[in-house]
């Protein structure tokens, strides 16, 4: 089952270099590589050797880098990108052309018949060039394709016998959970290659399609860190890790150095200067945050009543919020034992209560809750506001 067995193929330096802000130095793109190998990934996917000589020679430094993961590069369906390609030493060339009317028409100006002729030349003659190479093919815009068409391609390239991978592309992220399911489960059932995912969040989907072509029989999901690339990108690094953390948590810190994630996330987003989104997956500043006083109960008797993910398994620390009007007594009592105060259940209640009715007239902080906490322990309960004016 893929759901046990998948491989990440992470696109940072490749779809991850089509994000509006990315620049990523020859340096850069090495610390990329080096911490996503790190953290596991399995395969790093590669911007074309032929976008510019620079490309080229990125390909080149990261491929003797020597790392675990697999290093891979995605071009056209062209003979010469392949020849390129090959001389740069990478573990596999991700072949792709597009199948969708709007980009047969606009694009390269291929029918599907020319399509066919031309995926057989190309990857025919790479596995020649290079019998042990990883070679993938992938149709652009699958889901805006017409299915009958689709299938005629990968059922041709299928037939060659040469491919290892048939790649599926939400190029535009309009694809639903269940059109992916069906395309995948389709190509499962009809031919014999791994079967690689890649999905754009346009409409918010990316991980959900996903996690729907793992569950229809996918091996490989293509990723990028903070889902970075064209437009609104594709399916997040550490999205996809939340999601398949919450399957089997086990396998998945078996599988991945969790800990890693934050600083590797935090590295890209200083490299294309952007600030990582407050509910990010795992890493936003409130993801691991309670508030509600009800919650907060829960968590402090046992975490896993309102948390999915342990954040100690990502280096991480719940946090919980009390400095407001929705605050609780069990909460606060907590924050009281924090701070080594000795404070009987009917003060910390009624401090409670003396909490919301401020937060209810200015905004708090928790620097003020504690003095509020360290004047009451004192025995100083009876003053109004023991906060100083202006407070909030």
């Amino acid at each position: 089952m893929s759901l046990e067995h998948y491989y990440i193929i992470d696109s940072t330096l490749r779809e991850g270099e089509q994000f509006v802000n990315a620049q990523f130095s020859t340096a850069q793109k090495i610390r990329v590589a080096e911490a996503l190998d790190e953290f596991g990934v399995e395969y790093l996917e590669l911007t074309s050797p032929m976008a510019s000589p620079r490309s080229l020679e990125d390909i080149k430094a990261i491929t003797r880098l020597g790392l675990k993961a697999r290093i891979l590069t995605h071009i056209r369906c062209h003979k010469e990108d392949a020849r390129v390609a090959l001389d740069t030493g990478v573990h596999g060339v991700d072949v792709v052309i597009g199948t969708s009317s709007k980009l047969r028409q606009f694009s390269h100006g291929k029918s599907i018949d020319e399509i066919i002729d031309l995926a057989a030349e190309v990857l025919t003659w790479i596995r020649a060039q290079a019998p042990d190479i990883e070679l993938r093919f992938s149709t652009e815009d699958s889901f805006r394709s017409e299915e009958a068409e689709l299938l005629r391609v990968y059922l041709a390239v299928d037939r060659l016998g040469v491919v290892n991978r048939l790649g599926t592309a939400d190029t535009v992220g309009i694809a639903t959970p269940t059109q992916v399911s069906r395309l995948v489960g389709t190509l499962r059932r009809l031919t014999r290659c791994d079967i690689e995912f890649h999905g754009h969040n346009d409409s918010g989907c990316a991980i959900a399609n996903a996690f729907a072509a793992l569950e229809a029989g996918a091996t490989h999901i293509d990723t990028t860190v903070l889902g970075i690339g064209e437009r609104n990108g594709i399916t997040a690094l550490g999205g996809l890790i939340a999601r398949m953390y919450t399957y089997d948590r086990a396998a998945t810190r078996t599988k991945y150095r969790l800990s890693r994630l934050r600083a590797l996330e935090l590295m890209v987003a200083e490299m294309v200067g952007v600030d990582i989104p407050f509910n990010n997956y795992v890493t936003g500043f409130s993801a691991f945050t309670h508030k509600a006083g009800i919650h907060a109960k829960a968590i402090l008797n046992a975490p896993e009543t309102y948390e999915a993910l342990d954040p100690h398994d990502f280096g991480l620390t719940r946090y919980i919020s009390i400095a407001h009007r929705l605050t609780g007594w069990n909460a606060v009592k907590a924050r009281a034992e924090q701070l080594n105060l000795n404070l009987s259940d009917a003060q910390v209640k009624a401090l409670t209560q003396h909490i919301k009715a401020l937060a209810d007239e200015r905004a708090l902080t928790l620097d003020d809750v504690d003095l509020l906490l360290r004047n009451w322990a004192n025995g100083h309960e009876m003053m109004e506001s023991p906060l100083p004016a202006g407070v909030g």
